[in-house]
């Protein structure tokens, strides 16, 4: 059978490399928490837990927290001088086009009722970052406010009313939790038999109350149990883009912002104990928290941890399988996913497929496994990674095929150095994706859908 080559309109030094020299390392986190084991055929499993029921109960009101610091200026810097593959152009927008497309946003966010046909068409080809634009426009292509502008306020005072609720019921100890269960019965202090208003008579601490009680439904067994996920949690958010004076630091304004991711991943772990909390998950949190808190709304910004709460809850219902351990192997699970973006490499472009996967012998989840579980955001800069993202959401396949299709693209722009590399080569690249124009990258991955 004759071998399948590219499209014709591949055929442009505008879709590679003029650099043979493999990318430099880049010096972080990314690969020690999912580092590749190039050695065997087949990467390790991923640490991932059982599918979670990611429908959350009713609740609640997140506190302001303080302002929000832009990201550092190298990562702005960093975005703006993104080059094309070919080494020309940057990924800056022209200015006419930019107002035009802010123009158009502007115009179908300003009506009664959205139509979010048309919004997921603008914002697909990317958002101005200006204006609280982007954090109106996720919240809509997450589902989060409906298109009917009328229902905004009652919907935000529930859905706001519903993360306060959480907080109070799911971040305190035990003896909180006690103490809140006596209130509610009528327990006021006035009553000779307890000793204080604030601390339980030792006749009324019963068994599953007690510390050591280790029974199934011991509210002290279940949280000495969540320690281990909340230790993890804590750790991941504190090297959250460690560049970046918003998420990392001493400031108070840092840690405010630390506070309120911990807060949403541990509300999340408890609430979906079929999958709790999984390694990496606080990257796919922190674009959603930082557009939100830096809506130039005061009054929205202050909601920022319960808003992205629920669009963290929404986004993660479409990639959940990915994080379930007992479904790797199924036809959703993570092993699966990567597979399909094999077929789709292999359906544009046999000739790379084959070279990498025949020829070198490169299993594609040495480098996609990390591209799938975190959405892209380590593999180019914050603002790049924003980008992407309008993207992702704005597809009305879902953001899953989309994926796909981009991380195919990404392959096929380095197609030269690709089939020129040995397996040490390929794979140095692929862990380290080279800078790339994300606008050409977008329109790529367009053009690889399926008719």
């Amino acid at each position: 059978m004759a071998k399948k080559g590219i499209p014709e309109w591949l055929n442009s030094s505008l879709w590679s490399t003029t650099s043979s020299s493999p990318s430099p390392t880049v010096d972080d986190d990314r690969t020690r928490r999912h580092p590749p084991d190039a050695t065997t055929s087949v990467a390790p499993s991923p640490p991932i837990v059982d599918r979670p029921p990611l429908s959350p109960p009713p609740s609640a009101i997140s506190t302001a927290p303080a302002p929000a610091r832009p990201p550092s200026k190298s990562v702005i810097n960093d975005s703006h001088n993104a080059t094309g593959n070919d080494g020309s152009g940057t990924e800056t927008l022209p200015a006419a086009e930019d107002v035009s497309r802010k123009a158009q946003v502007v115009a179908e966010l300003s009506k009664k009722v959205i139509d979010l046909k048309e919004l997921r068409k603008i914002a697909s080809q990317g958002l101005p970052d200006d204006a609280g634009i982007r954090s109106l426009v996720w919240k809509l292509l997450l589902g989060y406010l409906s298109p009917d502008r009328s229902l905004w306020s009652s919907e935000l005072a529930k859905k706001r009313s519903q993360y306060k609720q959480f907080k109070e019921e799911l971040l305190m100890n035990p003896s909180e939790v006690t103490r809140k269960m006596e209130k509610s019965k009528g327990g006021d202090g006035s009553d000779p038999k307890i000793e204080s208003p604030r601390v339980l008579s030792r006749s009324e601490i019963t068994h599953e109350d007690h510390p050591l009680s280790l029974g199934s439904t011991s509210l002290w067994n279940n949280f000495f149990k969540d320690t281990e996920v909340l230790e993890q949690i804590e750790r991941d958010v504190m090297r959250t883009h460690p560049d970046m004076h918003f998420f990392s630091g001493d400031s108070a304004v840092a840690k405010s912002n630390q506070d309120a991711l911990k807060n949403v991943l541990t509300i999340f772990a408890k609430l979906n104990p079929g999958i709790r909390y999984v390694q990496g998950m606080n990257e796919i949190l922190a674009p959603i928290f930082y557009i939100f808190k830096n809506d130039p709304d005061k009054g929205n910004a202050a909601y920022a941890e319960s808003d992205a709460f629920f669009c963290f809850v929404e986004l993660m219902s479409g990639f959940r399988d990915n994080f379930c351990q007992q479904l790797d192997n199924s036809v959703v699970g993570i092993r699966y996913t990567i597979t399909r973006l094999s077929m789709l490499l292999k359906h544009h472009d046999e000739e790379l497929w084959r070279h990498l996967e025949v020829t070198t012998k490169i299993n594609p989840q040495f480098y996609a496994f990390r591209w799938i579980t975190l959405l892209l955001t380590q593999e180019f800069n914050f603002v790049e990674s924003l980008h992407i993202w309008d993207t992702l959401l704005s597809d009305p396949e879902g953001p899953q095929e989309t994926l796909l299709r981009i991380c195919c693209a990404m392959l096929i722009l380095v197609r030269r150095r690709l089939l020129a590399g040995d397996f040490t080569s390929n794979l140095k690249l692929l862990q380290n994706y080279p800078p790339t124009n994300i606008s050409h990258m977008l329109y790529v991955a367009d053009k690889l859908r399926s008719k």
